[in-house]
């Protein structure tokens, strides 16, 4: 199995900051009065250490046996609710408040690229329960790369080889406020897919 130190060093050049673009219910058709923004979502690099991008290895080896295994990726986003009118008279009350009830993630490459099973992993659907207050931020963590991306193409391609896949996920989080109303928000990561030296 080839593996290549440069990776590391091009990937941590390359890194890119996980930036937000987030969306209110207004989007969706919906009269809630809470947005949902995506303050932040971040992954972790080869260390484990959060960063604002992810480095996933394909395949990881234990150093200590050689055991070959197929994790999942983790990322953490930093939900917020605000009212679209702050200065209501009414002010914020519980039904301002939003529960997250699912997410999707969907991949393209910087170049726009987005041919699932050929350029980028296949986008899913998750489910989420977390509820957000109005007026705080909430932290979720959630699986942004699953196991069987990593025996499908593209990723497994990368097994026996030392390239490095540059991907953008976008994740989108749907909920509702407490009154039934929709809400959206969206969030971008940037994903390096490599054999990483797990040595």
């Amino acid at each position: 199995m080839r593996k290549a130190g440069a990776i590391l060093k091009s990937v941590s050049g390359l890194a890119a900051a996980a930036l937000l673009v987030s969306c209110n219910s207004l989007v969706m058709d919906s009269q809630s009065a809470t947005m949902l923004i995506v303050d932040a979502i971040s992954g972790t690099d080869l260390e484990g250490q959060t960063a604002d991008f992810l480095q996933s290895d394909v395949l990881y080896q234990s150093p200590e046996t050689g055991a070959e295994t197929i994790y999942a990726d983790i990322a953490v986003a930093t939900l917020r609710a605000e009212l679209l009118n702050p200065a209501s008279a009414t002010g914020p009350s519980a039904y301002n408040d939003v529960q997250i009830q699912r997410y999707v993630v969907t991949y393209t490459q910087p170049n726009g690229n987005k041919t699932q099973g050929v350029d980028v992993p296949y986008a899913f659907e998750g489910n989420l329960t977390a509820t957000v207050g109005v007026g705080n931020q909430r932290q979720v963590s959630f699986v942004i790369v699953r196991e069987v991306a990593k025996i499908e193409p593209p990723l497994v391609s990368l097994v026996d080889g030392t390239d490095v896949l540059e991907v953008i996920a976008q994740v989108d989080f749907y909920g509702k406020d407490m009154a039934g109303k929709s809400v959206k928000a969206s969030g971008k990561l940037t994903i390096f897919f490599a054999n990483y030296s797990n040595n």
